[in-house]
């Protein structure tokens, strides 16, 4: 019976078993709503505020689990150590170990910007700092703001911010900053901890990590001399019952100032000079190529063969930039084309050991090799009907821009060596009458203003919609080795006033007087077109219909571009704003347009299109509206692009 009563109990056991199983699997559970919070930190060891800290290790516990993303760079702590501290992520545990001594009687801040995020959703804690002292007290004064590029307006994520109380100009590329930070995904920074005292404020991006400024790294500093301080105020909270009443209670708060500190970070128009490269592409040409813009073209000096000690510069014609700093030298005198190996002594202007200005010479040798050519067997030149070799080798002409010309510019003719003669005469430019070319006669042939060696410009007031016709004859042009031109000819039509756009901004907000530069950017924010004003008042003509997006620039120094700082003269760069709307510009239609660049915020105004360094999305957050749709929100008057007029604004 006893052995029944089990088999009996073991077969209800498994047929119950599988009827659980069976319901199981009818259906699966819902896994809840999308984890979007944070990770929680619980507690510390030592706990934030701990006082007399002697330990080498900081424990921060979480509600779950957590991972680091990039702590090297993004994890600093305040004053900074020579020793960077090692940070390590373990389930829901965060270590820091300190590999440097402590300071006595000095309050230490562990900044994690944005480097810790939960480990299965990647939701980022912001902001998260834990401070201690190794004395008696504790210091708790902050500063606050944000880091924009003075050119471009783009968030400086991940950049080192900090403070000195030395104020003297030089302390910045002498000593390293007393306490940092490290700027968000936004560009925002809190400097925390800070005795009471007077600071001066830069960011930097140290490349090197020696807390200090080079010139060949960025930077931004604030004009004025800061004193944090903090206020009380009175914050109001609603506290709602069990029984679904709600009332007020008043707490005090703390505001610590200065809390919107702007720094407009920029890069000196300085980068150390050094030849970065030089060769011989072709047998004909050789190149050298410099680290930075030059102010003068260096000495050349040719140290073998027959003309050794002679100036390269007698034997060669020059194509530079306009920075002097990519040089090509055509080589003129057939005896150094043929010769493979040419060694030139070249003296240029490069900054010593001490960073003083010198002169420096580099021996360089510069090699050819031409590509061997496989003879065929019985292979003669070929002669003309006279006895003479024909010519085999000939310059080459083409035109820029193609079948369609624009209205405003020139037709640029590119040539593949510089030119040493030109029959005027033999370049015939004609427009079509009917089925008759007739001859233009006030045509002009001019140097190229960017690259006068190898390009020509047609200059001349077409008629829009019309038909040309260039025609240039064999040999009515040779390069500087005696190569004559074939027979050229180019057909052509002028654009029509209906294919452009054109745009009219007024200015608002802005002194009359002040001078301005107004950039049409694409939408990889690379200017397009670009116009000085001066006054309320800049307008665009002939522009490819297209999108575009506007930057403006004050023009302090008049110079046409923007310029940078220079924190040894106190010179901040030339502010900047943009247009915080697109704009679509169609045919034939002109679009005039009201700005006020002070209407919104700095990091409100460029355009998410085009902003480079946008914060990651929080997991199940929303792309930004971009574009159209932001301008419910904005103060600026919408357009029609199919009237060019403005709309009324949005409220």
């Amino acid at each position: 019976m006893k052995h029944i009563w089990k088999t009996y109990n073991l077969a209800v056991a498994v047929i119950g078993a599988l009827i659980i199983g069976a319901c199981a699997s009818m259906g699966r559970p819902e896994g809840g709503p999308r984890d979007t919070e944070p990770p929680v930190p619980l507690n510390s060891t030592p706990p934030a505020g701990q006082l007399n800290f002697n330990g080498r290790r900081l424990v921060v516990n979480f509600n779950e689990n957590i991972q680091l993303d990039d702590a090297f760079n993004k994890v600093v702590v305040s004053p900074a150590m020579s020793q960077p501290p090692a940070v390590s992520a373990n389930g829901r545990r965060l270590t820091v170990e300190f590999r440097d001594t402590l300071r006595d009687s000095t309050t230490y801040t562990v900044d994690f910007a944005d480097a810790v995020k939960d480990l299965n959703e990647g939701n980022i804690l912001d902001g998260f700092a834990l401070d201690f002292s190794t004395g008696p007290t504790i210091d708790t004064l902050r500063i606050s703001g944000m880091v924009l590029g003075a050119d471009n307006l783009e968030p400086a994520q991940g950049l080192l911010v900090g403070v000195r109380s030395n104020l003297a100009d030089s302390a910045v590329s002498t000593l390293p900053l007393d306490r940092i930070a490290r700027t968000n995904q936004l560009g925002q920074f809190t400097i925390r901890n800070l005795p009471a005292g007077q600071y001066r404020v830069f960011a930097i991006d140290d490349v090197n990590r020696d807390y200090k400024w080079d010139r060949s790294e960025a930077m931004a500093f604030y004009d004025v001399v800061v004193e944090p301080s903090v206020q009380t105020f009175e914050l109001t909270d609603t506290l709602r019952s069990s029984q679904g009443t709600d009332s007020t209670a008043l707490r005090q708060g703390l505001r610590y100032l200065p809390n919107d500190v702007l720094l407009s970070l920029y890069k000196e128009e300085y980068t150390p000079q050094y030849l970065k490269d030089y060769g011989r592409p072709e047998r004909r040409k050789a190149s050298i190529i410099f680290g930075a813009p030059a102010d003068s073209l260096p000495q050349i000096t040719i140290t073998n063969g027959d003309f050794a000690g002679r100036d390269f510069n007698d034997f060669t014609i020059i194509q530079a930039n306009g920075n002097l700093d990519s040089l090509t030298y055509w080589i003129r005198d057939p005896q150094l084309v043929e010769a493979d190996t040419l060694r030139l002594a070249v003296t240029y202007i490069k900054p010593d050991s001490t960073g003083q200005l010198s002169q420096f010479t580099d021996s360089l040798r510069f090699d050819f090799r031409a590509p061997r050519q496989k003879k065929k067997k019985n292979e003669e030149q070929e002669l003309d009907s006279l006895g003479n070799p024909i010519r085999t080798s000939f310059l080459d002409i083409s035109a820029l821009g193609g079948s369609q010309q624009e209205l405003h510019r020139g037709l640029l003719l590119d040539f593949t060596e510089p030119l040493a003669t030109v029959d005027s005469s033999a370049i015939r430019l004609e427009v079509q009458s009917d089925t008759l070319w007739l001859p233009v006669p006030d045509m002009k042939l001019l140097a190229d203003s960017i690259n006068p060696v190898l390009r020509k410009n047609i200059d001349y007031k077409w008629e829009p919609g019309a038909k040309y016709r260039l025609t240039i004859d064999s040999a009515s042009i040779y390069n500087i080795y005696g190569d004559p031109n074939r027979p050229f000819k180019h057909e052509f039509t002028a654009k029509n006033e209906e294919d452009y756009s054109g745009i009219t901004f007024n200015i608002e907000g802005l002194n009359p007087d002040t001078a301005l530069v107004v950039e049409l950017v694409g939408s990889s924010d690379q200017v397009q077109y670009r116009a000085q004003a001066r006054g309320n008042k800049v307008v665009f003509h002939h522009l490819a219909p297209g999108t575009y997006y506007a930057r403006l620039i004050i023009d302090s120094d008049g110079n046409g571009r923007w310029t940078s700082g220079d924190v040894a003269l106190r010179r901040q760069p030339e502010e900047t704003y943009y247009f915080p709307k697109k704009l679509t510009l169609k045919k034939n239609w002109d679009i005039e347009q009201a700005w006020n660049p002070y209407a919104l915020p700095l990091d409100l105004q460029k355009p998410l299109a085009i902003k480079k360094n946008k914060p990651k999305l929080k997991a199940g957050e929303m792309k930004p509206v971009e574009e159209d749709e932001e301008e419910a929100d904005s103060p600026f008057g919408a357009y029609d692009p199919n009237t060019g007029q403005l709309l009324p604004q949005r409220r």
